[in-house]
């Protein structure tokens, strides 16, 4: 796997939080910024799918209404 390096600017106060919490994990910073960002990816991820089943669910329920009105048609 070829590695790509990513670079932000980040305040001091940042800074020194992360360091410290990486630290306290027993994490160097670059895993700890690392394992950070993949859980926020998976975060934003879940939380669109979800936003996209419940557009997918309301148009689905929407067509399915309208043909409820038809189900009778042409049994007599």
């Amino acid at each position: 796997m070829h590695a790509t390096t990513l670079s932000f600017r980040a305040g001091e106060d940042l800074a020194e939080q992360t360091r410290a919490l990486a630290i306290s994990m027993g994490l160097k910073s670059s895993d700890y910024i690392r394992q950070a960002v993949r859980e926020k990816n998976e975060l934003v991820m879940a939380q669109r799918i979800a936003a996209l089943s419940k557009t997918l669910s309301a148009e689905h329920r929407a067509f399915n209404n309208s043909l409820e009105d038809s189900l009778a048609d042409g049994l007599n």
